[in-house]
């Protein structure tokens, strides 16, 4: 008897994708450092996703908090460098950004 070969079954344009997830599976959610949970984390997208966003989120709240100690408190930037553990260059690229206009995408 002679085998027949079969193609594999191809999804159609109008037709929905297959989960590839079951829903039986229990998820472990560990949440990171922002949140417990990934449900309840209050950030716009995930950070895991996208790490490289986080990271600039992350170095504009430094940024103020900088730009906040050299003009509110009056400190000088070697001073704020020892503060916060940073380099005066680091201090001194905080400020250059703060002053610098925000591209907005349109």
């Amino acid at each position: 008897m002679r085998e027949v070969k079969t193609r594999p079954q191809r999804r159609r344009r109008n037709e929905p994708l297959n989960d590839g997830l079951p829903e039986s599976v229990h998820y472990v959610d560990h949440g990171c450092e922002v949140s417990m949970t990934c449900l309840s984390c209050p950030l716009p997208r995930c950070k895991h996703d996208d790490p490289n966003w986080y990271k600039e989120l992350r170095r504009q709240g430094r940024d103020l908090e900088l730009v906040g100690a050299c003009h509110q408190e009056g400190l000088s930037v070697f001073e704020v460098a020892k503060r916060y553990r940073l380099s005066p260059r680091t201090v001194h690229r905080a400020l250059r950004r703060s002053r610098e206009p925000v591209a907005v995408a349109s």
